[in-house]
């Protein structure tokens, strides 16, 4: 019983492998129009395939019935996180006058200072440092300020979210002292989110000229380059290392 319980589950996961492989090189086809629920999808198949492993795993005579409940129960789990990601960075977007916008393109043209988007784990808000400080300053301007007011008014009806603010420079000066700077504009505008009286998880990290999103060759690349990402998190498992590439 114990090895045909393995292959069992062995065999599920090389199905789930299979099928959120083939998700995800679906999505990097898809055409100008993205799917607004995609997220909510991906999040139930891949909460109906834990779902079904953990019921196959459940003590007692009735391991088939476990894993079909198992399944049922974690496609429940799967559609209402991705729900809450795809609601999050939907209500954002509107309180910003704006749209999500998901295609990689957006982030490197040099007229969006601002973009939001998301995935089946996370909302991820990018902001232009152009439009968040001024030269040579981890302060925030008022615009700046005023756009995190509109962002922490949605936040108070998700608690439980979990925020990320992550800083990224260009690649002039050395890279301690882009460190540096990187971390104290996060974490600047960490405390200004924090500051505003939320209940919410607030994490803030620098990266330095990690992960640019063009090369750094001239002055307009950099300042593409030059920016502050909001994470936004349904739980702990979500989270990724922001300074790597995804």
């Amino acid at each position: 019983m114990k090895n045909r319980q393995i292959k069992y589950i062995s065999i599920i996961l090389i199905i789930s492998s299979l099928l959120f492989s083939g998700c995800a090189q679906k999505n990097q086809d898809l055409p100008v129009k993205e799917d607004e629920y995609a997220s909510t999808k991906q999040g139930a198949v891949m909460g109906a395939f834990i779902g079904a492993i953990i019921g196959m795993m459940a003590k007692g005579k009735h391991k088939n019935q476990n894993a079909a409940l198992g399944a049922v129960l974690g496609a429940g789990i799967g559609t209402a996180i991705g729900y809450s990601v795809d609601n999050q960075a939907k209500q954002i977007a509107k309180e910003l006058n704006t749209k999500v916008d998901n295609k990689p393109e957006a982030l490197t043209n040099p007229d969006n200072d601002l973009v939001i988007s998301n995935t089946d784990k996370y909302v991820k808000i990018m902001l232009r440092d152009k439009m968040m400080f001024k030269t040579n300053s981890s302060i925030p301007t008022q615009e700046a300020s005023l756009k995190l007011d509109k962002i922490t008014n949605v936040l108070r009806k998700y608690p439980d979210t979990i925020i990320q603010v992550v800083g990224f420079t260009d690649s002039r000066g050395t890279y301690e002292y882009n460190q540096k700077l990187s971390e104290q504009r996060a974490k600047n505008i960490g405390n200004r989110i924090y500051n505003s009286g939320i209940e919410n998880l607030i994490y803030s990290k620098g990266c330095s000229y990690n992960k640019p999103l063009i090369a750094n060759k001239t002055k307009e690349d950099m300042a593409i380059n030059r920016r502050v990402e909001i994470y936004l998190y349904p739980n702990q498992q979500s989270i990724v290392d922001a300074c790597k590439a995804q």
